[in-house]
């Protein structure tokens, strides 16, 4: 009997110790198991966003939400004037509104975007790498306000006495950085100065770029003589004398230009005169 007592007791003490033991290794589990389960909480939610944010759809315009096609109405001929490509369905009294040599400041890029915010145009804003890389947000700005970016090589040297590698640098840095900042690559090219030769051609074509100088010159970059005063006056008065339905607008990110282009755009307008798209232009024909 007294055995059996001493047996008993071994084994509840036994069974004690063991009871512990079990309930031990549910805290410690317990203790280990929220670090071990939130470990894939962040890689589940940060995926997807990087992966979305990667992919090739969202760098294309015709991913964003307001982003509308435009149909191809126009194109340009072999003297850089844009011109219906159905004469008989599309009106031929337009202009093609161009800025090369940007971005260079809010004060002097501003005032050209919400003029052309003011009179529902948009326009190609020839861009240089070099100021690209310097001022990357107002390249973002273009972009954001709707209006078109082109490529016009990143020193904005003449191109025509460089040699093929050199050519192929300025053109496609100007391409990859427009891309990475925008999500958009670049279809219009402009060389410097309007010099080219057979290889700037064909490398701008190369990487999908319809190659354009220009038909109407305001002058603007030209003024040095000119009064400050009478800079924006001589800007539309360059512009008019050369006007003819399809001009092919050249103009800068300059304050004279800014100061001028309001009452130009309006006497265009009063002349019968629109504001072509350039997504509009068909950059493959």
């Amino acid at each position: 009997m007294k055995r059996a007592l001493i047996t008993s007791c071994t084994s509840l003490l036994l069974l004690a110790l063991v009871a512990c033991g079990n309930n031990a290794a549910p805290d410690n589990t317990a203790s280990q198991a929220p670090a071990t389960q939130m470990t894939p909480e962040p890689s589940q939610t940060i995926l997807p966003s990087a992966s979305s944010s990667a992919s090739p759809e969202a760098n294309e315009p015709s991913s964003t939400p307001d982003a509308v096609k435009v149909e191809k109405t126009y194109r340009m001929n072999k003297n850089y004037f844009i011109v219906p490509i159905d004469k008989e369905k599309t009106e031929n009294k337009v202009v093609l509104l161009t800025f090369d040599d940007g971005p260079k400041a809010p004060e002097t890029l501003d005032p050209l975007l919400d003029i052309l915010d003011k009179h529902n145009a948009r326009a190609i804003f020839f861009v240089n790498g070099y100021r690209v890389k310097a001022n990357p947000e107002l390249l973002k700005v273009i972009d954001d306000r709707k209006q078109i970016i082109g490529n016009h090589s990143w020193d904005h040297i003449e191109l025509k006495k460089e040699k093929e590698p050199k050519i192929k640098e300025q053109i496609e840095n100007v391409q990859a950085i427009v891309k990475e900042i925008t999500g958009k690559t670049p279809v219009f090219f402009r060389p410097p100065f309007g010099s080219s030769n057979d290889a700037v051609r064909q490398i701008s074509k190369d990487n999908g770029l319809l190659f354009m100088t220009w038909s109407n010159g305001s002058l603007d970059w030209n003024m040095a003589k000119t009064p400050e005063a009478k800079r924006p006056q001589a800007v539309i008065d360059n512009v008019l004398e050369q006007l003819h339905p399809g001009s092919n607008i050249l103009m800068h990110e300059l304050p004279w230009t800014a100061k001028a282009l309001d009452s130009l755009l309006t006497q265009l307008e009063q002349k019968g005169y629109s504001f072509v798209d350039p997504d509009a232009i068909d950059t493959e024909l």
